[in-house]
Protein backbone atom coordinates (compact mmCIF):
# COMPACT_ATOMS: atom_id res chain seq x y z
CA UNK A 1 0.00 0.00 0.00
CA UNK A 2 1.20 3.70 -0.64
CA UNK A 3 1.92 6.04 1.79
CA UNK A 4 -0.63 8.35 0.44
CA UNK A 5 -2.77 5.59 1.95
CA UNK A 6 -1.52 5.70 5.20
CA UNK A 7 -1.75 9.18 5.70
CA UNK A 8 -5.64 9.51 4.45
CA UNK A 9 -6.47 6.90 7.05
CA UNK A 10 -4.38 8.22 9.74
CA UNK A 11 -6.41 11.79 8.87
CA UNK A 12 -9.70 9.82 8.79
CA UNK A 13 -8.65 8.31 12.22
CA UNK A 14 -7.68 11.69 13.78
CA UNK A 15 -11.41 12.89 12.28
CA UNK A 16 -12.94 10.18 13.45
CA UNK A 17 -11.60 10.74 17.03
CA UNK A 18 -12.48 14.48 17.34
CA UNK A 19 -15.92 13.11 16.22
CA UNK A 20 -15.65 11.00 19.69
CA UNK A 21 -14.96 13.75 21.86
CA UNK A 22 -17.43 15.63 20.69
CA UNK A 23 -20.29 13.09 20.69
CA UNK A 24 -18.62 12.49 24.06
CA UNK A 25 -19.14 15.85 25.50
CA UNK A 26 -22.57 16.04 23.74
CA UNK A 27 -24.05 13.25 25.31
CA UNK A 28 -22.54 13.92 28.80
CA UNK A 29 -24.76 17.28 28.85
CA UNK A 30 -27.79 15.17 28.52
CA UNK A 31 -26.78 12.84 30.43
CA UNK A 32 -28.42 14.43 33.75
CA UNK A 33 -31.35 15.51 32.41
CA UNK A 34 -34.87 14.44 31.27
CA UNK A 35 -33.55 13.45 27.88
CA UNK A 36 -31.34 10.41 29.13
CA UNK A 37 -32.54 8.60 26.13
CA UNK A 38 -31.03 11.24 23.94
CA UNK A 39 -27.71 10.45 26.41
CA UNK A 40 -28.17 6.81 25.68
CA UNK A 41 -28.09 6.99 21.80
CA UNK A 42 -25.23 9.26 21.90
CA UNK A 43 -23.03 6.80 24.37
CA UNK A 44 -23.70 4.24 21.35
CA UNK A 45 -22.83 6.40 18.85
CA UNK A 46 -19.68 7.26 20.82
CA UNK A 47 -19.36 3.27 20.99
CA UNK A 48 -19.48 2.74 17.19
CA UNK A 49 -17.17 5.55 16.64
CA UNK A 50 -14.78 3.88 18.74
CA UNK A 51 -14.95 0.78 17.22
CA UNK A 52 -14.51 2.25 13.65
CA UNK A 53 -11.15 4.20 14.86
CA UNK A 54 -10.25 0.58 16.34
CA UNK A 55 -10.70 -0.86 12.76
CA UNK A 56 -9.29 1.98 11.11
CA UNK A 57 -6.02 1.02 12.94
CA UNK A 58 -5.73 -2.32 12.79
CA UNK A 59 -6.08 -1.72 8.48
CA UNK A 60 -2.91 1.17 9.06
CA UNK A 61 -1.10 -1.81 10.92
CA UNK A 62 -2.30 -4.42 7.93
CA UNK A 63 -0.95 -2.04 5.34
CA UNK A 64 2.70 -1.00 7.30
CA UNK A 65 3.03 -5.40 7.28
Amino acid sequence: MSGSDRALLSSIVSQIEDLTKRVTALAESYGSTPDSAIASEMFAAERALVTARRALERASRFMGA
